[in-house]
Order: structure tokens, then sequence, then C-alpha cells
């Protein structure tokens, strides 16, 4: 294959990112550091390392935020254009929405909140050698329930597209990344809200349309919930996630520049630790996501959470999946797990949420 396919790839990055309160009140979802990095920016990555040099960002909720952090994409060896619903128009009609920016015959899209690491080059090929209109990437998990599953023949040809189901007759789901012919996009209604899920691709299956899959056992991840967002960074940091927005070794931590860590702390777990934040003597941090500029106290102990923007936890204070929000101060000795959640800027006084007795 050439360096250059023509392709187009269209990431859409328009949800407010709702399960992910109170982080996604101050930033979208893609832009959340995510090992360091926008999360956006791994995915861009990728779609430069297979080639792909146009990109059309269909962005919504706090839209300016992208363009005033990529630009033109000139950084990234990208040129990225951006589209702005005004109102949700869901997949298909945010799909549908960009294409006056599209000039390729083949159009690669992305959802916006999918940590990956399949072969993007490979999804490609398969949508050209079985000459498909559509090609879904499909993805093995060990538990099909919670996604859409889709069957595929002999041939690889997608022959049902089922919503949730407590019986899946099969253990590929779909992973959120479609190749389209441009004519397919052109046929979607535009100006109203449209589901790829529940209207496009049922609509093609019964039209006889050519549909294939294309189906891997890569690294998958959904990003949407708190736990995933952790893990995923986690497995960035470790390895386990491949990036090619991240250089250097890969290991059970990650502290950025300016970052000040003190004699006794602990980070494992593939805890990250943002720019200018300071870690405290013997705190421990497992599988921690803290932001820049944030402050962890000595002997507080923070797991599986995230610790927003200048936000403070205090000395011997407990943080077990929890999501701390930027600007919030966590007192001495506080308990805060099982998904708790602060919001940003809250101050919780020495000793004040307790999940145990002993003070």
């Amino acid at each position: 294959m050439t360096s250059e396919p023509n392709v187009d790839a269209v990431v859409l990055v328009g949800g407010k990112g709702t399960r992910l309160r109170p982080l996604t009140l101050s930033a979208p979802k893609p832009m959340l550091p995510t090992a360091g990095l926008p999360f956006l920016q791994h995915l861009l990555a990728r779609i430069g390392a297979a080639g792909i040099k146009h990109v059309v960002l269909g962005t919504s909720f706090k839209a300016e935020v992208f363009e005033d952090y990529f630009g033109d994409g000139s950084s990234m060896g990208l040129e990225i254009d951006y589209v702005t619903e005004t109102e949700p128009l869901g997949t298909g009609g945010g799909i549908r929405n960009v294409l006056p920016k599209l000039r390729a015959d083949n159009v690669i899209v992305f959802n916006g909140d999918v940590l990956g690491g399949t072969d993007l080059r490979a999804v490609l090929d398969t949508h050209r050698t079985t000459e498909a209109d559509v090609t879904m990437h499909l993805v093995r998990v060990g538990d099909p329930r919670a996604f859409g599953c889709v069957p595929t023949d002999g041939d690889g040809r997608v022959t049902d597209f089922l919503e949730k189901t407590q019986d899946p007759p099969t253990d590929q789901i779909n992973a959120g990344c479609y190749v389209f012919r441009r004519e397919i996009i052109e046929k979607i209604p535009a100006g109203r809200p449209v589901s790829v899920e529940r209207e496009v691709f049922p609509g093609l299956l019964a039209e006889g349309r050519r549909v294939f899959g294309h189906v891997d056992a890569a690294y998958w991840r959904d990003m949407g919930t708190p736990e995933d967002f952790v893990r995923g960074s986690a497995d960035l940091v470790r390895g386990i996630a491949p990036s090619p927005a991240l250089e250097g070794p890969r290991g059970e931590s990650l502290v950025h520049p300016g970052a000040g860590i003190a004699p006794g702390a602990v980070l494992i777990g593939g805890t990250v630790v943002g720019r200018g934040a300071e870690i405290g003597a013997g705190a421990r941090l497992d599988g921690a996501v803290v932001f820049d500029g944030a402050v962890i106290e000595a002997g507080a102990t923070v797991e599986r959470s995230i610790v927003g923007f200048g936000a403070r936890i205090g000395p011997r204070a407990l943080v077990r999946d929890a999501v701390i929000g930027d600007g919030a101060d966590v007192g001495a000795r506080c308990e805060l797990l099982r998904g708790a959640r602060v919001w940003p800027g809250v101050a919780l006084p020495d000793g004040g949420v307790r999940f145990s007795t002993d003070v």
C-alpha cells in the first residue's frame, strides 16, 4: 500500500462526557490528559502513523478548545479541519455534517472516546479488498452483552446488527471505527439526528449493500467512565496500550517535567503525575491520574482515581476509585471511596468525610 492512502479521517468529538463529570465541566472528554497528553492526541498520532494526512474533527461541546490546541494540525504533520454541530445530530448525523469538508473517496470514521491499538492500514486493506460500501472494525471481547453485537458470515460480511442483548450470538462487537465509501455518507439524511447503529447500518443491510467486518483482538477500551479512563491511561503508561504519541520507555509511572516527587513516595500501577504537580513524602499512588498542578500531601494514598487540575489531597487522606474535580481541596484523613466525586473548588475539612470510624 502507498504511504498516503486516498482516505480522509473523521473523528466525532461532540459529546458532553457526562459520565466523566466533574472533569468534563471544564474540558471536553477527548482533551482530558491521558498519560499526560490530551486523549485525542493519541488517536491523531495513530491516524498520522497510518499515512492519513487529512482529518476532520466533528465538534460540538466546547468546540473552540480543540482548535486552540491542535490548530491546523501541522505540528503533528496533519491537515485538520473543524466542523461544529449547533445541535446534537447523533453519530450518523455527525458524519453527514462534515461532508462538505471531505476530499477523499473513502473516509475512516472514529468515535472520539475509544482508546485502540488496531492496525488502521489493515482495516483499510480489508475495505479495499472486499470492495465494501462500509467496513466496520469489530473487536472480540470476553463479555459482549454490554455492547452492540455484529455477527459476520464466512466471508466476513456483516449479517446483522444487534443492540445490547443478554444472549449475544457472537463475541464480536462494534468498536466505533468505520470506513465509508463517500457515496454512502452522501445518502445519510442531512440536518436531523441520525444514528449509524440504529438507522444507517440496518438500512444498508436491508438494501443488500456490501457491509464487511474487520475483526481483530487488538487493544480496545471505551474511555467513557472514570474506571475505564483510569485503566486506559495506566495501560498507555505501562505499554499495554500502544500510542505513537508517547516517547521513551514504558513503566510503572510517568512523571512529567516540573513535577516534584518527595523521598519515600511510591508511584506504581501506571500512575501519571502531571506538570508542576507535587507528591509528598510517603504518599502512595497506585494507578492514579494526577493532572497538572495538583498536590498530594505526605502519607496520602490515591488508588485508581483521577485528581483534577490544581486539586489538593491532604495528609494521610485516602482516595480510592474516585474523581476529584479541578481545584478541590480534600482535607487530611478524609476517606473518599467507591465512585465518590468531588466537584470543582469544593473544600472538605480535615476528617470531614470518612468511611471508617477511626480518626
